[in-house]
């Protein structure tokens, strides 16, 4: 008789990482792929159609936040496990906001990943042990986004962490399939949106909400 294996997805920009979690996770379950950036994770989690993602918060050119929010927006049922060296509440609590069912620091026993997946294929939430719950929960109930989380649209988000990550404006617009003319568009209109008037005040903006890593 045949068994359900449940899919899983893993996304971290460290291989390493993402290799020993399939070490860890295939005895029990079907990593169908592993991929290193948030576009990859979107377009395989959409063509894949996974039970679970694995993902971290901080990737590159499109980071865990966003990432995650664009998966659920398509896959409403996928279960997302964060995985991750952000031990912040506030980040967790965001996590929790976008659809997250789990929240796990990389300092956790390679068991709890495991039982962490078990858990959130029963429909349950999990946090990592060395989080403050009560915080967290607290954090999460505010359902009213901070005012800078309602400043930028999708796409605006999307060219700022590709531009705070010091890609030239040809480069963005080939990972984001526009005219360099466009990119430039969006980034006067993100300066004015934003009150920014240099690049630094733009990589401070992607760092204090999590675009990119400081």
């Amino acid at each position: 008789m045949s068994m359900f294996r449940a899919r899983i997805l893993i996304a971290d920009d460290h291989s390493l990482v993402a290799e020993l979690c399939k070490h860890l996770l295939e005895p029990e379950f079907e990593v169908v792929k592993t991929v290193t950036d948030g576009r990859a994770l979107v377009r395989a989690a959409t063509t894949l159609n996974p039970d679970v993602v694995i993902l971290d918060i901080a990737m590159p050119i499109l980071n865990g936040l966003d990432a995650a929010q664009q998966i659920k927006d398509q896959l409403r049922q996928v279960k997302l496990v964060y995985l991750t060296m952000n031990s912040d509440p506030e980040v967790a609590a965001e996590a929790f906001r976008r659809g997250a069912s789990a929240y796990l620091l990389k300092t956790c026993a390679s068991t709890e990943l495991v039982k962490t997946v078990r858990e959130v294929l029963k429909g349950r939430t999990c946090l990592s042990s060395s989080l403050p719950r009560e915080k967290v929960d607290y954090l999460r109930r505010q359902s009213a986004p901070r005012p800078e989380e309602e400043k930028l649209t999708e796409r605006q988000r999307e060219v700022l962490q590709l531009l705070a990550e010091g890609k030239m404006m040809k480069e963005v617009g080939g990972i984001l399939n526009m005219t360099t003319r466009t990119v430039a568009f969006h980034k006067y209109r993100i300066m004015e949106v934003l009150g920014a008037r240099t690049n630094a005040e733009l990589v401070r903006y992607a760092v204090r909400n999590h675009m990119i890593a400081a």
